[in-house]
Formats: structure tokens, C-alpha cells, sequence
């Protein structure tokens, strides 16, 4: 089968979450694409964004239309852009690189495998996401690198002062890798061609623990220690000192109320991302869709705020925008692609995602999207609370 045909597969997200989940061992899967302890949140993220209407408007000249819109200070394509993934190049190899190669902009994780001086640059808005470790001296040794390899934009994520439980990867022995037991080596032999590729190219180390001999000598290793540095005393004023650090554009990843936007906007970020983390912290916290129009009044055109959380087609970014935002990040999305089929399939999905957001303005009768995010006032309003959805959507 040639890679057109075996790309016609696919014509949705779902498409690829179902070819991601054949092709990952069961372990990788669920930490992709499992959330915290009960999961509701991350169900409430999609069902809360998928009973957010869109309005239809007729008898308007929709033959010229724009995807193109600006956000982070650079003018994109399309209001998108690939938010950090912890662990995404253990799914597929090089699946780092092939995000930065994407076409849009693009944020590399701290749990990345990828040194960030190796990976491509082909957006002035092209990022690197950071969790604030309790040694500031290797806080600051971190932003030195990342702003020695041609960073711009510094994201730092704030809603993991302590990591959520995430049952999925407690029941499949995911932090028993190190040691697998017979059922987890049966569980990687039935998926071969992750195998064979993962033999192919070695095993993976994660980037940030070059030099750092007290982390460990494998990833899962490498990854349980800076989950254990990164500190829960980080605060307004760890923000203030980290502003004062960091010379690019700084935004605050992790933001679902006014007052934390306003604390982080005031603190000198330049933009927020509305988050709960792809529903991977606190079960239970409302869905970032409905907390994206008091963020997005709290902030009233003093920072750009991003969306994530439930994206999975076009039309969810249109709601976003409407709703407030600026421009979304993908996360799991664009990682079911990568997972599924390289390089080609993220091409693939970023191309059905183009075509969902421009049909649907257009149907919408909307030919730019430039402006919506500052017509506020017309935003469209999320669901009524209580709404809940299918896990994994």
C-alpha cells in the first residue's frame, strides 16, 4: 500500500486515536491518551466544546477568504499551534524534529528526547516549555541553553505544583517499566512495529538530563526525577524572577480563572494559556472552554491568551476564537497523528484541521479571522455546566 493510499484512511482525530492505539503498546497509549484519576475532566473538555454551537449565516460573500492570524507577535497561517507533549518521541522516533517541521508553530517539552539545539526553527514563535525546577541555579542554566538554540518564547507551565494521579498508568505497571514483569513484555511484544523501531533507534534519554548522573540512565528514570524537582513553592514572585530571566515573550501555561490571569499578566507575561492540563491534574476542575471567556475579560487585550483542552477539529478552534481566544495549542491531537503514522500523518491531520476551520468560518460567514478574538462581546457562550462526554473523544 503506498503512503497516499494508506493516508486516505484518515479523515478525522478519531481516525488517528484508533490507529495511535493499534500501534503503541497499551502503556504509552493510556499515558497519551489517559487523564486524571476519574477522568471527567478531560471527558468535560471535549462534551463542553462539542455542545458549544456555532451560529450558521447565510447570504454573505464568502468567496475570499483567510485562515492567516497573529498571536505570540508573528503572523501564522492558521490560529494553531503544536503545544509541548512530555514523552513524544517515545511514541514514534524523531517526532520532535517532525513537529518543528510541521508548518506551524511549535513548543518543545522539558520531558522532550530531542535536544533543543537539534531541532529545526521555521517560526519566530517557536517554543519551549519549562517547569521551574527548586534549584534556580539549573532553572537558569535551562534558560541559558534553550535562549543559546534560538528560542524566542518561553512557556512555563504552573498547574503541576504536585503531579495528578493518573489511574490509567498505575493499573498498566507504567511506573514499574524499569522492571517489567511478564505481562508488560507481553503487552510490547504484540506491538512490533514499535519494537523494531525503537531497537532501531535505541533507547530514548531525555534531553534536560544530559549531565545530570543522579537522574538515571533510562527516560522513565530520567522523567520520575525532574518530576520530583519541580518545585510547589513556585509563586508571584518565582513568576517576577523568572520574567526578569527570561528576555523573550514569556506565557503562563495552566491559567482557568481571572484572578490567576490577572496575577500572571501583571507579572509581565505576555500571553496565558487557558488549561487544565488535557484534564492530566486535578479531576473535577470545569473545562477550559468554559473558563476561557472570564479569562478572556479578566486579560482585555493586555496578552494574548491561547486555548487548549479538547481540540480535535476545526470547528472547535472557531469556537475558541469566538469565545475569546487568540489561538489554540494541540497536544494529544496532533500526538495520535505523529503516533499513527510519522511525519506524513501529522501533515495529513494539520491539512483535515485547515479544511474543518475554513469551512466552517465560511458557513459561519466569516472570511478573516483576525478580529474575532477582540469581539468579545459577541462571543458565543459555553454549555450549561454538568455536561460530561466519552473518554478520549
Amino acid at each position: 500500500m503506498t503512503a497516499g493510499n494508506r493516508l486516505a484512511r484518515f479523515a478525522s482525530c478519531e481516525d488517528f486515536r484508533r490507529a495511535a492505539q493499534r500501534r503503541l503498546p497499551r502503556i504509552l497509549f493510556d499515558y497519551l491518551d489517559g487523564g486524571a484519576s476519574g477522568e471527567t475532566t478531560m471527558a468535560a473538555n471535549i462534551a463542553d466544546l462539542a455542545q458549544t454551537g456555532l451560529e450558521p449565516r447565510a447570504l454573505r460573500d464568502v468567496s475570499s477568504r483567510s485562515l492567516d492570524a497573529t498571536f505570540l507577535g508573528v503572523r501564522h497561517a492558521m490560529p494553531v499551534m503544536l503545544g509541548p507533549v512530555g514523552s513524544l518521541g517515545l511514541f514514534r522516533a524523531g517526532s520532535e524534529a517532525a513537529a518543528f517541521r510541521a508548518g506551524v508553530s511549535a513548543c518543545l517539552s522539558s520531558f522532550a528526547v530531542t535536544r533543543p539545539e537539534d531541532l529545526p526553527h521555521g517560526s519566530g514563535s517557536d517554543a519551549f516549555q519549562l517547569y521551574v525546577l527548586k534549584d534556580r541555579g539549573r532553572t537558569g542554566a535551562i534558560l541559558e541553553r534553550v535562549a543559546g538554540a534560538g528560542f524566542g518564547t518561553l512557556f512555563v507551565t504552573v498547574d503541576t505544583a504536585v503531579s495528578g494521579i493518573r489511574e490509567r498508568d498505575l493499573r498498566n505497571g507504567l511506573r514499574r517499566i524499569t522492571r517489567p514483569d511478564l505481562r508488560i513484555l507481553a503487552d510490547l511484544a504484540s506491538h512490533p512495529h514499535w519494537c523494531v523501531e525503537r531497537l532501531r533507534h535505541g533507547l530514548p534519554a531525555m534531553m534536560l538530563a544530559e549531565g545530570w548522573p543522579e537522574a538515571g540512565g533510562t527516560y522513565l528514570e530520567q522523567a520520575a526525577f525532574l518530576a520530583g524537582q519541580i518545585d510547589p513553592a513556585f509563586d508571584r514572585s518565582g513568576l517576577g524572577w523568572l520574567r526578569a530571566r527570561w528576555r523573550g515573550r514569556l506565557v503562563v501555561k495552566g491559567i482557568l480563572c481571572a484572578q490567576d490571569a490577572r496575577i500572571a499578566v501583571d507579572c509581565g507575561a505576555d500571553a496565558v494559556v487557558v488549561s487544565n492540563h488535557g484534564g492530566r491534574q486535578l479531576d473535577g476542575a470545569r473545562s477550559t472552554i468554559r473558563a476561557l471567556p472570564e479569562v478572556a475579560e479578566a486579560v482585555s487585550g493586555r496578552a494574548d491568551i491561547l486555548f487548549d483542552g479538547g481540540i480535535r477539529r476545526g470547528g472547535d478552534v472557531l469556537k475558541a476564537l469566538q469565545n475569546g481566544a487568540d489561538a489554540c495549542l494541540l497536544g494529544r491531537a496532533y500526538a495520535y497523528a505523529l503516533a499513527a503514522d510519522g511525519e506524513e500523518g501529522l501533515a495529513v491531520f494539520l491539512r483535515l484541521l485547515a479544511a474543518e476551520l475554513d469551512a466552517a468560518a465560511a458557513l459561519c460567514g466569516i472570511t478573516s479571522l483576525d478580529g474575532i478574538a477582540k469581539d468579545r462581546g459577541n462571543g458565543l457562550k459555553p454549555p450549561v455546566a454538568g455536561t460530561t462526554g466519552s473518554v478520549g473523544a
